[in-house]
């Protein structure tokens, strides 16, 4: 019946408009060697940044091509279930901050168990069922225009935010920016978070429909709206992509709330279904070893999370001081709360009706 129940569920998939799932890019790294196998990779991490761990994997697994394949998360998720469903599976690894996303993929039984010692020395929090691996450890930051900010005082929490949008509304109106939680996984996760762990999020988000919030799907086009002053305010993004605008010159600030920072990792899975598990296992213990992970620190900008590699919070831009606290996103089965058909229904509504980011009527 368990089976049954899952086909019928994996054939209506094909039909949903969302799950269309287009590649943004598609890139083959050819084996370095005399090639012995290929390996696919669905992941959401841009090609440039993840090149450079890509490349470093190679030289100790000479003969391996790694087809790199950049998706967003949302469509990573529905993409790897279509294929499933056509009995057509291609991914060998699934590579994602979507992290209830990958949480469910785990607990609906699609993926395979990898142990190791390196994968042992992961952070409790960021390790679900040896089935389940965060690799990075990634604030959500609040960042800001300095142009648009001179003469005023950079809010350092949720609360100094809202008091700030409260204050001059229409100053600010059309000027701030967050995730479109309907279209990025990422947001919603951030946002059902946040609903979890602050007492203040439904002011703000009413705040934020006062201030007219443009709600974006991806990161690095909220960083350049941010980046050319179109925004003044971007809320809740990914701090590793906000930090390396920063390091080349962007007239960007990054504020890590003080009240509270949540952290994400993206978050790695072996498909059950996996066509070369052999090349997929050797990746994955590759993310979680010492090197690979200083590789993500030093050459891949991605800020690592085992604690034995140096500089996390010096790469981040940031001291201890600066910081409020860090609230890691347990991965688990509570990340499945909000991916309750209804209850992200109920949720989704309220946002949509909140910010006005729905469907006029």
């Amino acid at each position: 019946m368990k089976q049954l129940a899952k086909f019928v569920v994996l054939s209506a998939l094909m039909w949903l408009p969302q799950v269309q799932a287009e590649v943004d890019v598609e890139v083959e790294f050819a084996a370095v060697g005399n090639e012995t196998s290929v390996l696919t990779i669905y992941s959401t991490t841009d090609t440039a940044v993840f090149e450079p761990v890509v490349r470093d994997f190679q030289q100790l697994n000479p003969g391996i091509t790694v087809r790199y394949e950049d998706i967003e998360s949302t469509a990573l998720y529905y993409r790897f279930l279509q294929d499933i469903a056509r009995r057509e599976p291609r991914a060998d690894l699934l590579l994602s901050p979507a992290m209830d996303l990958q949480a469910k993929l785990v607990n609906d039984g699609y993926a395979a168990t990898h142990e190791s010692e390196n994968s042992r020395a992961l952070p409790g929090w960021a390790r679900w069922r040896d089935q389940a691996f965060g690799f990075t450890f990634e604030p959500a930051v609040m960042v800001f225009n300095l142009d648009a900010f001179v003469g005023r005082v950079l809010p350092k929490s949720r609360g100094e935010l809202l008091q700030l949008l409260r204050r001059e509304p229409d100053f600010w109106r059309g000027r701030v920016g967050t995730y479109d939680i309907a279209d990025s996984s990422v947001g919603y996760l951030l946002a059902s978070q946040d609903a979890r762990q602050s007492s203040e999020f439904a002011a703000l988000v009413e705040a934020m429909r006062y201030a007219e919030v443009k709600a974006v799907k991806r990161t690095a086009e909220l960083l350049d709206q941010l980046e050319s002053g179109q925004l003044a305010i971007g809320y809740n993004l990914l701090g590793s992509y906000a930090q390396k605008r920063t390091a080349a010159g962007a007239p960007l600030a990054i504020v890590y709330p003080r009240d509270y920072t949540l952290v994400v990792s993206r978050t790695a899975v072996l498909p059950a279904s996996a066509p070369n598990p052999v090349a997929a296992h050797r990746f994955l213990e590759y993310l979680v070893s010492l090197r690979g992970q200083r590789t993500l620190a030093d050459r891949g900008a991605l800020p690592a999370i085992r604690d034995e590699v140096p500089g996390r919070h010096t790469q981040l831009g940031i001291i201890d001081a600066t910081v409020g606290p860090l609230r890691p996103v347990v991965l688990g089965p509570g990340l499945l709360v909000y991916l309750d058909a209804q209850k992200k229904r109920r949720f989704l509504a309220n946002w949509q009706g909140a910010t006005m980011t729905g469907p006029r009527q």
